[in-house]
């Protein structure tokens, strides 16, 4: 199987080269926003051959783009459409059933693209030459550019890698510029026999991620500290957007990526842990998808000033970003991460299989069973239903030879189906499997 990684090289730029990468970037961004309006103007338009078509000439008069790059620019924003249109169809579905109300607005105007990142297609818009050189397109021409980064990512360009497209990427803070270059690389295809540990990884507010075994060993990663800071970072906003001077600006300005930036770092380290800890193993993981359409929260001037806050925190953890790096870790040290049912992880007695909301009482930090009286730290509960999923699945792929990677939530009966065998599911330390 291949796995795609993303090797990131600095460009050492002499002030010339990095003049005219800054003007190539600027340029592409006002041909994608002036296409975003086109296909606004002619009924959201997804299509990028039609989009093509009707912008391709305008693109290279106006912004003097090459044309492999006038033929990107479609096709970028076309797939931007594409993915508002499918939030928007699956928003129309969830208001008929009667599971939100609250309209998409995506699609209320043409989307704008601020950031100057654009794409190169390999042997058309670059390539990579002897000595640590890649020759890039600019609006002037082809310059070579030295580059530096990551030595194995390095030795896998140069030893002939699959290499598809890449991002010339902007750092203002720095005024350095990157090159984020998409590699296949080919790895050895996953058997049972090679997964032999099962893993199941919860995700909550109170740690960022809580892992549990089948031999009942369990991890606690990451406390509420990043949390902490996410919230004294809000209030410093609020204070300074009401106060509106130009300190106060440049302070908003100065802050604008810090907690996206902590953020990531923490999720990159917390991955790279529970990837490191569980090597040869099957990572399970919930499947978040739409999680935020399935809870009902308190909203609007109904809500106290503590549900609004409690709301700001459930959506502000990029919870999806951990799972994909978990995800690509894991291929790259012989384990793999699929997806289970996210149903009732927290309600559900591991012990004896009773569910019902009182078991987890308040969202609280203890779960109590009311049939059996099994109390255990609620995040810990949800980690290991999570494992017992993963082990029913990794048992299904030993039988049937096939690995379902994730569920298929659209068949109604089928998840009827999976959700009764988890009811059966009882844990044991004592008998738990010996992998």
């Amino acid at each position: 199987m291949k796995t795609v990684l993303t090797a990131k090289l600095k460009l050492n730029t002499t002030p010339e080269q990095f003049k005219a990468l800054r003007e190539t970037q600027l340029a592409y961004r006002d041909a994608l926003n002036y296409v975003s309006t086109y296909a606004f103007e002619n009924g959201k338009m997804s299509n990028a051959v039609r989009l093509q078509d009707g912008t391709y000439d305008e693109i290279r008069l106006r912004f003097h783009l090459p044309s492999q790059m006038a033929c990107s620019v479609p096709r970028q924003v076309g797939a931007t459409y594409k993915a508002l249109w499918t939030k928007a169809k699956n928003n129309a579905a969830h208001l008929q059933a009667k599971k939100t109300k609250k309209r998409y607005k995506g699609l209320d105007k043409a989307p704008t693209f601020l950031s100057p990142t654009l794409t190169y297609q390999y042997k058309k818009d670059y390539t990579f030459k002897k000595e640590q050189q890649v020759s890039i397109l600019t609006l002037e021409g082809r310059v070579k550019v030295a580059y530096t980064g990551y030595d194995k990512h390095v030795a896998l360009i140069q030893r002939g890698a699959e290499i598809g497209v890449s991002k010339l990427w902007y750092d203002k803070p720095k005024k350095q510029f990157y090159l984020l270059v998409s590699l296949e690389v080919e790895t050895a295809d996953p058997t049972p026999e090679t997964h032999k540990q099962v893993v199941g990884v919860d995700v909550g507010m109170r740690y960022l991620a809580v892992t549990a075994t089948m031999q009942g060993k369990c991890t606690f990663h990451a406390d509420i500290s990043p949390l902490a800071k996410s919230h004294h970072d809000a209030r410093l906003r609020k204070r300074l957007q009401k106060k509106g001077t130009r300190s106060a600006t440049r302070k908003l300005v100065a802050m604008s990526g810090r907690e996206r930036r902590l953020k990531q770092n923490t999720n990159h380290v917390v991955s790279k842990r529970i990837v490191l800890e569980h090597p040869r193993s099957l990572i399970g993981l919930e499947n978040l998808t739409d999680i935020r359409e399935r809870n009902k929260r308190r909203k609007g001037k109904k809500a106290s000033a503590k549900q609004r806050k409690a709301n700001r925190t459930s959506s502000k953890w990029a919870f999806s970003e951990l799972h994909s790096m978990i995800a690509y870790k894991a291929l790259m040290h012989r384990s793999m991460a699929i997806k289970v049912d996210a149903n009732s992880t927290s309600q559900a007695c591991p012990k004896c299989g009773h569910t019902c909301k009182e078991n987890h009482p308040n969202h609280g930090l203890m779960f109590v069973c009311k049939n059996c009286q099994y109390m255990l730290h609620a995040d810990l509960v949800g980690a290991r239903n999570i494992a017992m999923r993963t082990l029913l699945i990794r048992q299904d792929w030993i039988g049937t030879g096939q690995l379902s990677v994730v569920p298929d939530v659209s068949d109604d009966e089928a998840k009827a189906a999976r959700l009764k065998r988890y009811a059966e599911l009882r844990w044991s330390s004592d008998t738990s499997p010996r992998l």
